[in-house]
């Protein structure tokens, strides 16, 4: 797509995230609610957390994939699959629970993580899929480097940078580090719903150059233009956000608990399937 052509993403909504206290070991705020399943597809819900050791126990998913960014501490995981490891600042874990997956996520002893949890929907065609883990180092990520930027891909492409990882449903992540008055911009399919969410600075965003701080989270218009689009990040602080953005699936969500399917049925089956041990 020529320059002249290209179609310019603006900011359709502003919200900053209002954090409560969960516990004693766990503070928590929610970027993405769940309920608004059209408006956020296909993303599910998200948090950041602030939490100690012993704050969430061995417990189970089906139907979804949960991606975990750790902002600060050591975060060590657990499951019924791989036998676990631990993700340091920076690093993202990119979890497939398909059919059925056991897991904790625990900081390291006297530690306290801060962390973003996102679950992405699973199509019907791929809510029994296998379970994986796609463990990515913020090191070993590919980086697009800009003047006065850092983008760091760890899922889908930047101009001509492009991540390994393996996507069920079409996404791009990036994590976007920008100096003070420098501007990037990043590419996206027209087709994309997305968000960003600044962990820290501020700056201006999108063809109107609405304003973003630390802890807001802004949604991308949409476009019906299926070719390339286009965001602007203008830094009028130092700024570190992230970009998600994917591919709508348009089908009906059912979720309870740590479930996410179609139909009440499959719901239950879940459940059912769960509590006769079939997770394991």
């Amino acid at each position: 797509m020529s320059e002249e052509n290209v179609v310019r993403r603006g900011i359709r909504s502003v919200k900053t995230v209002v954090f409560q206290e969960n516990s004693p070991t766990h503070k928590a705020g929610l970027v993405i609610e769940p309920g608004n399943w059209a408006d956020v597809d296909p993303f599910l819900l998200m948090a950041e957390d602030f939490f100690e050791r012993g704050t969430f126990g061995m417990h189970p998913h089906r139907g979804i994939e949960t991606v975990t960014y750790v902002i600060e501490g050591k975060l060590e995981h657990s499951d019924n699959k791989t036998g676990g490891g631990e993700l340091l600042p920076g690093d993202v874990q990119w979890m497939t629970a398909g059919r059925g997956i056991l897991h904790t996520e625990d900081p390291a002893v006297g530690d306290t993580v801060r962390s973003l949890q996102l679950w992405i929907n699973l199509p019907n065609d791929k809510k029994m899929t296998e379970p994986r883990y796609q463990n990515m180092r913020a090191q070993d990520m590919p980086i697009r480097q800009e003047e006065g930027a850092t983008i760091r891909v760890f899922s889908g492409s930047s101009r001509n940078v492009t991540a390994a990882t393996e996507n069920h449903v079409p996404v791009t992540m990036v994590e976007c580090l920008v100096d003070a008055g420098e501007t990037i911009t990043q590419d996206l399919p027209g087709s994309y719903n997305g968000f960003l969410y600044i962990i820290e600075g501020q700056g201006e965003f999108g063809k109107d150059q609405t304003v973003g701080k630390e802890g807001q989270v802004l949604w991308l218009e949409g476009t019906a233009d299926t070719e390339q689009t286009e965001v602007t990040i203008h830094a009028t602080e130092k700024l570190r956000v992230l970009l998600y953005a994917g591919q709508p699936i348009g089908e009906k969500v059912v979720a309870r608990g740590p479930f996410v399917m179609n139909s009440d049925e499959e719901i239950v089956q879940a459940y059912q399937d769960y509590r006769d041990g079939k997770f394991e």
